[in-house]
């Protein structure tokens, strides 16, 4: 059994990533493992926001639209050279999704879309989390 880690909680939703890298330390160093598995949470901007469109934008039906620019953007980050990356869920709070189906309705023509289900669909397929608030 896998035990998923607590995204932090300073916002309401987060797009949680498998991340791995490799430490390549200079040399005369060595380092074992060298190969890390981790999550990253990217929290999600309040929707109408500057940055809220991360999911059209890098998504596309639950996977990564391109995963060698996202591993660099972690990468960057990160501090470290990202060898994969995948995307995992939006864990979101009842009122955050109804929010962002909200402002996803106010302008469905940004998304090429007849529905808020579709551009839900097209872009997160069915990798949405609802959590509680806490």
């Amino acid at each position: 059994m896998t035990v998923q880690p607590a995204a932090p909680a300073d916002a309401p939703a987060h797009y949680v990533f498998g991340v791995t890298f490799r430490l390549a330390p200079e040399r005369g160093v060595t380092v074992d493992p060298d190969r890390f598995e981790t999550t990253l949470y990217r929290a999600a901007d309040p929707p109408g926001e500057d940055g809220w469109l991360f999911f059209r934008d890098n998504l596309w039906r639950g996977k990564l639209a391109d995963e060698a620019e996202f591993r660099r953007l972690a990468g960057d980050a990160l501090g470290v050279p990202v060898e994969s990356a995948s995307f995992s869920e939006l864990r979101t709070t009842p009122g955050h999704l109804d929010d962002l189906k909200a402002a996803i309705a106010d302008d469905l023509g940004a998304f090429n879309a007849d529905d808020v289900t579709e551009v839900l669909s097209k872009y997160l397929g069915s990798s949405i989390r609802v959590v509680d608030a806490e």
